[in-house]
């Protein structure tokens, strides 16, 4: 269904919707809320494209191969082996298509397999009950909240910090597989 790619410069356009489009934004990167015209997105989506410290994908349809979205890896920590997740799909066309789910599945692999990480964490909203629905059917655990960290909708609300291991992870990938057998 989707491909993970390193996204070019040339792929900036769609971005310029996505951030103006409030429904987009509504949980997203709080850099996000103050973004606008498009020097500001060109600025940031240049420190996006040249950012080697973290693991940025773009997500891109297979049959299309149109941008929908951007995901990744960031916060990565070699010493301590960890990172924390991050998705955003701007493309409200794509939402509820498990497109989410797979992406996470697949950074979640190379999080593991390839950047060699024991633990992967990552902040969600606690009024987006899908994304936390998916990141629990991911094998995402609760390990904690951060009260009132987010301002929205002219209301403070609570972020909850979620988290999977690699022997979690690994141990949810070899049950699904024996299920499948």
């Amino acid at each position: 269904m989707i491909n993970l790619k390193p996204l070019t410069l040339e792929d900036v356009s769609p971005f310029y919707e996505w951030i103006n489009d409030d429904i987009s934004i509504k949980y997203s990167l709080s850099i996000f809320q103050s973004m606008h015209s498009k020097e500001q997105i060109d600025a940031w989506f240049l420190t996006v494209v040249n950012d080697l410290k973290n693991f940025n994908r773009g997500i891109f349809l297979n049959d299309t191969n149109k941008l929908i979205g951007y995901a990744g890896i960031c916060n990565i920590s070699k010493l301590n082996r960890s990172g924390e997740y991050f998705i955003f799909i701007g493309d409200r066309q794509q939402w509820a298509k498990g497109i989410g789910s797979q992406v996470t599945q697949l950074l979640l692999a190379i999080g593991f397999e390839k950047l060699g990480l024991n633990s992967i964490m990552l902040t969600v909203s606690e009024p987006n009950y899908a994304a936390i629905k998916a990141y629990e059917n991911a094998g995402f655990k609760p390990e904690g909240r951060m009260r009132k960290a987010c301002f929205r909708d002219n209301q403070f609300h609570d972020k909850l910090l979620m988290s999977i291991l690699k022997d979690e992870w690994f141990d949810r990938r070899d049950l699904i597989k024996n299920e499948d057998n």
